[in-house]
């Protein structure tokens, strides 16, 4: 992609308004305190974590989803973080951070910071991470978060001023915070291309609460704590750490269970979970969830898309309109996932400020529960022949292990009335996440995890012209008031932005939310830390984390 590219899409925006190796480590000294930089201890035997979530990429600027950033959240400094058991971002490894002009931010480092490598932590290695983001933009990357960056001055090696296309951003601190905001080493990574893990860990370029030791990708990765690590979290509390990948959550369960792990993580069946509630020998831990399920419409693609045989936007509003509908939540949600998932019926969940039920009211019976009579008037009063053919894709390793009932429920909920003929197909997350970017689908399953807990991070991602989903949706009125919410400093306001913006796009349907879910952790019962970690920055940080 032309590094001119994110200039222009980002413009576009504004103007309009994130193997198996030796298991046993040598233990290290780590982390600050909360004051960050005078140092400390890790204390504390090694620890086991499992998941079956997937690292697409080591590298910042090309992934944004779950698997990817908590690893980067283990070893990579950010200027603006959460503390343990806050929503509420601080200064990480910056010493300050405000507005010194309506579209000036600036932050100062704090001194004599380093990288694990030994190479010099500096403003220049800010302004390199957030130039790669936009030169790069890579689609399956979180540049999209930058919509509102123009440009960053080093200003000295401690200072950096971030130049905003438009005022009083509220967002921009939280943003830092995010997939978008690692900051890298400028002697490591590349310019204008990703970065090959196996460099990343060769240049040993951390400077998070732990620094990576050993890399398979996606079998296991071995953490040791990082004794400069100069951040706002405390020091880490075990020296050790190793995460093992797993491709069944069925081992996952039976490794937790047995005690081969100390840790289970994403995702374990809700059957598994209520199955390992009942066992005494391990802990099950939940804490606020800010995760959303959901289907996406390729407006390109879909039935009647704009590149599709017999393209027609009314027929195609027509199809999605049917699609929320027929959707039936409260089975997904207590057949499926044993109420560990719960219906949701906008783009902003529950517990947001801000959050409505936009999708209720519009589609079905109007009080949640499905329609079919209507969906019958929608697709017949446009002229659509039914059954309509849609192709339906989720993914079988990235979302746990009951999306294949999560997704047959849902193809038996299209089809039980004769109005859609549903194909449904599977692939697995490191091809998916290249195909959907690529108009491969035409409708698809994604989730959603958090980048920062605030409603703009459920709607700027999706809905802007240009955006993580790229589906070709655009809705200029939609992108408009993305924008203008972003930078309205009065909260009252800007929640009725927030509650507009989500009726105007539950009308046009880019994607069909329908559930919201906790986080949950099972742990061994010697275990400690994991309701500190567990909280509403919706961020697992392994250094809060104890065994015994």
């Amino acid at each position: 992609m032309s590094s001119l590219a994110p200039h222009r899409r980002r413009v576009l925006a504004a103007t309009a308004g994130l193997a198996a190796t030796a298991l046993v480590l040598t233990a290290c000294s780590g982390g600050n305190d909360d004051e960050g930089g005078d140092g400390g201890t890790s204390a504390g035997g090694a620890l086991t974590i499992g998941t079956t979530d997937k690292v697409t990429t080591l590298d910042p600027a090309g992934s944004y989803d779950n698997g990817s950033f908590a690893v980067m959240n283990q070893v990579f400094p950010f200027l603006m973080n959460t503390p343990y058991g806050s929503p509420d971002v601080e200064p990480d490894i910056a010493e300050s951070a405000e507005f010194t002009a309506p579209t000036e931010y600036t932050v100062t480092l704090k001194p004599d910071l380093k990288w694990a490598n030994g190479n010099d932590l500096t403003s220049a290695d800010v302004k390199f991470s957030f130039d790669r983001q936009l030169a790069i933009a890579d689609e399956n990357g979180p540049s999209s978060l930058l919509y509102n960056l123009d440009s960053v001055d080093a200003v000295d090696d401690t200072t950096v001023v971030f130049h905003l296309k438009s005022e009083n951003d509220q967002i921009f601190p939280q943003i830092l915070s995010s997939p978008a905001g690692p900051i890298v080493d400028d002697e490591v990574f590349s310019a204008d291309a990703l970065t090959p893990d196996n460099e990343i860990v060769d240049g040993n370029a951390f400077a998070g609460q732990y620094t990576i030791t050993s890399y398979a990708f996606n079998e296991l990765i071995s953490y040791e704590a990082y004794a400069d690590y100069a951040g706002v979290l405390p020091p880490a509390e075990t020296a050790e750490v190793n995460v093992k990948y797993y491709a069944d959550s069925s081992n996952l369960k039976l490794d937790i269970q047995e005690g081969n792990i100390d840790v289970a993580f994403r995702s374990l069946s809700a059957t598994d979970i209520a199955d390992l509630a009942t066992n005494d020998a391990v802990k099950v831990v939940d804490g606020p969830g800010g995760e959303i399920r959901y289907i996406t419409f390729n407006f390109d693609t879909q039935p009647y898309g704009t590149k599709a045989d017999g393209a027609d936007p009314a027929k195609a509003l027509a199809v999605r309109q049917a699609v929320a509908d027929l959707i039936d939540r409260a089975p997904l949600s207590e057949q499926v996932y044993k109420g560990t998932y719960t219906p949701l019926y906008s783009y902003v969940p529950d517990g947001l400020t801000g959050a409505t039920e936009s999708l209720k009211s519009l589609y079905g019976d109007g009080n949640g529960g499905p329609d079919a009579d209507k969906a019958k008037a929608t697709l017949e009063a446009a002229g659509v022949t039914v059954p309509v053919a849609l192709s339906l894709q989720y993914s079988n390793d990235h979302y746990g292990p009951s999306s294949a009932d999560e997704y047959a429920l849902i193809k038996d909920q299209l089809e039980k009335d004769g109005l859609f003929a549903v194909d449904l197909q599977t692939t697995e997350w490191v091809q998916y996440s290249k195909d959907r970017t690529a108009d491969v689908y035409p409708s698809y399953q994604l989730g959603w995890f958090p980048d920062y807990s605030d409603a703009d991070n459920y709607l700027t991602p999706f809905f802007l012209k240009e955006n993580f989903l790229s589906n070709h949706y655009d809705n200029p009125e939609v992108n408009d008031l993305i924008l203008e919410q972003a930078t309205t400093t009065d909260a009252d306001a800007r929640t009725a932005l927030i509650e507009e913006i989500q009726d105007k796009v539950a009308a046009d349907l880019s994607t069909v939310p329908y559930l919201q879910g906790a986080q949950v952790a099972v742990v061994g019962k010697d275990v400690t830390g994991t309701e500190d970690t567990l909280d509403a920055s919706f961020k697992f940080r392994y250094g809060a984390l104890a065994n015994g």
